[in-house]
């Protein structure tokens, strides 16, 4: 059994060439989740009619979207974390456990948003827009996102088990090809090309889902394949109360980290649209740039996580140690060009969407005011993945709240109070997100001193 262990490229691989060939292809496969999110938003944008309607409708269903990411997701963490851990411990049945209940728990994930998608929906846009057009064009979108989710849901947990496993050239590949489908058939389903009937968002919507059933569809289709150190017997899918508890025991910190991100835009949705609809429409679009950054942090947080727990298991304090800070200077690297581009390229990424005068002045000062904070939510956010994985559950979540709800949503409501009563300017609101980072990466810097004095093996 130690001999397996041994072998397993995780436990023998320098740690900084590791963190390096397995963050590559998460990060691209992350990057490429958050085109799915643009694309859709760039096309309907240029649609010939009612093109902004049509982004802000895309903007209050986005929040919903990204919910049901964070709990895919969110379990996959929980998933990957206790599989590489078991795997590092060379616990066979664990591993296989933890795989065969993960999918278990896809399978519930799906069927709670398929019941939200039939009943839900149209009271969520409802509470968001008073526009009619608006609230009709949110309500098609999404009730096609949320009744046909599986493919987000399980691939999220293929995902992780290749990933847990040393496997994340395969869910890339998986991703890459999903996202490719999204692109070529959003212009055909949206603008009715080829013989395809004209579908405007709904087009979107379906060109969507579409992409995330190959990227399912693959994603299994490798983890059957290359997945070899775990057992695909349908007995382990039967759900196990350990199992799942230990599952949640990591990921649940994750999926309220990444579900607060959902609370923050629907309630800044809220927010903002009590100074007018452009600043809605304007930080959706901005939000949706900015994620090619911080999905990118986000990858490479998930393989910060896997490695560290690996080390953690083996008890190896150097893999654990290298695993901290390799991990956070590439989230620096990778910040800083997040900033420089946001910066440099403000202008010309929101002139591509066609937007008006206002919204699009709004847009760019967006850029050009929140991109500074890249680099104090790099830090945070490589420092939730390993804590992640030293069973920092209560850190992981300290860090997300103070990321999106502390220090974000009280001081947005207080400066648009202050625009609609003083007259003051409307891009004085991005503010919150610089303020709200640092204070953020302050404390998770203190909490991290704290926890690196307790590895004590």
């Amino acid at each position: 059994m130690q001999n397996t262990t041994n072998q397993n490229k995780m436990a023998v691989i320098p740690v900084n060439k590791l963190l390096l060939s397995m963050g590559l292809p998460i990060i691209i496969s992350m990057v490429l989740q958050a085109l799915y999110n643009i694309v859709d938003s760039a096309f309907v944008a240029n649609m010939k009619s009612n093109g902004e309607a049509a982004l802000n409708a895309l903007t209050l269903a986005f929040p919903m979207q990204m919910f049901i990411v964070a709990i895919g997701i969110g379990t996959g963490v929980g998933a990957n974390a206790l599989l590489a851990r078991c795997l590092g411990q060379g616990d066979r049945l664990g591993a296989n456990q933890t795989a065969g209940n993960s999918i278990f728990l896809g399978g519930v994930i799906y069927i709670v948003f398929l019941l939200f998608g039939i009943f839900g929906v149209k009271y969520y846009i409802e509470s968001q827009s008073s526009n009619p057009l608006i609230v009709e064009m949110g309500i098609k979108y999404l009730r096609i996102c949320c009744t046909l989710s599986f493919g987000i849901v399980f691939f999220s947990v293929f995902e992780k088990l290749l990933q847990a496993s040393g496997h994340p050239l395969c869910s890339t590949i998986a991703q890459i090809s999903g996202a490719v489908a999204n692109i070529i058939l959003d212009p055909i389903m949206i603008y009715g090309l080829f013989g395809c009937p004209e579908m405007g968002v709904a087009g979107a919507a379906y060109a969507t889902v579409i992409g995330q059933w190959l990227s399912a569809a693959l994603g299994l289709i490798f983890h059957l394949k290359f997945n070899t150190e775990i057992s695909k017997k349908l007995k382990y899918i039967k759900p196990s109360l350990k199992t799942i508890r230990g599952i949640y025991s990591i990921g649940l910190p994750a999926i309220i980290a990444q579900a607060l991100m959902s609370v923050m835009t629907y309630g800044l949705n809220i927010i903002l649209g009590s100074v007018s609809e452009a600043m809605v429409t304007a930080y959706g679009l901005y939000y949706k740039l900015q994620q090619f950054v911080l999905f990118a942090a986000f990858g490479l947080r998930d393989a910060i996580t896997p490695i560290v727990a690996f080390g953690f298991g083996m008890k190896n304090r150097g893999r654990v140690i290298n695993g901290m800070k390799f991990g956070i200077m590439y989230s620096l690297i990778i910040m800083v060009i997040g900033t420089l581009a946001a910066e440099i390229f403000a202008v010309p990424f929101s002139q591509s969407f066609g937007l008006s005068g206002e919204t699009m002045s709004l847009c760019v000062s967006a850029m050009h005011i929140i991109s500074v904070c890249f680099v104090f939510a790099g830090v945070s956010i490589a420092l939730q993945g390993i804590f992640q994985a030293l069973d920092g559950g209560v850190e992981t979540l300290i860090i997300a709240l103070g990321r999106q709800f502390i220090f974000i949503l009280p001081i947005a409501y207080l400066l648009a109070a202050a625009v609609r009563s003083c007259g003051a300017p409307e891009s004085v609101i991005w503010v919150t997100f610089p303020f709200g980072e640092l204070i953020t990466m302050l404390i998770a810097c203190s909490m991290m001193k704290h926890k690196y004095k307790k590895i004590s093996f």
